[in-house]
């Protein structure tokens, strides 16, 4: 029982910090006026805290655990830290997206259509990336796209970690 609340804590809390450093990315980004163009930053501070928020908090649930993990609680727990970093992201996103800067979208796609016209394509090619474009604006879709690639990106990190660092009482056998 001890291990389970060892486990919420350690999700919640890793979760809460990579997802409000992402947010704080994000949000000095946008202020700077850098967001269109160095979004990708953003995406690399995730993907880079992502994977050090699940080998930290794999590595302190193991410690808390007496040296013991199975690959199953070592993937809860990198998981767990991806979704909670995922909605605070879903939070934030739908925030920014309504509050803070709502015309923000149409300003990356007026940027992402003159991309599009730079590279060549014609513009019923890009009416029509624009109108499929439109289909993922969505608040539902942006939540559910944060939240699957939170959920995968985490699955694959904790999968590999865990396998790395599994230690089970059967081992010592």
């Amino acid at each position: 029982m001890e291990n389970q609340v060892n486990s919420k804590s350690i999700i919640l809390n890793y979760g809460l910090i990579l997802g409000v450093i992402g947010s704080i990315v994000h949000l000095a980004l946008w202020a700077t006026g850098n967001l269109i163009e160095l979004n990708w930053v953003n995406s690399l501070v995730w993907f880079i805290g992502l994977i050090a928020f699940v080998i930290i908090g794999i590595k302190k649930f193991k410690e808390a655990s007496g040296g013991f993990m199975s690959w199953g609680q070592g993937v809860k727990i990198g998981i767990g830290i991806a979704l909670i970093s995922g909605v605070v992201s879903v939070i934030y996103t739908l925030l920014f997206m309504n509050v803070i800067d709502p015309g923000f979208q149409d300003l990356a796609m007026e940027a992402q259509q003159q991309a599009w016209l730079d590279n060549g394509m014609t513009e019923e090619q890009i009416e029509t990336f624009t109108e499929s474009a439109k289909n993922f604006q969505g608040p539902g879709m942006i939540a559910a796209l944060i939240l699957g690639m939170s959920a995968f990106f985490g699955f694959i990190i904790s999968a590999i970690t865990s396998a790395v660092m599994k230690k089970t009482e059967e081992d010592q056998y």
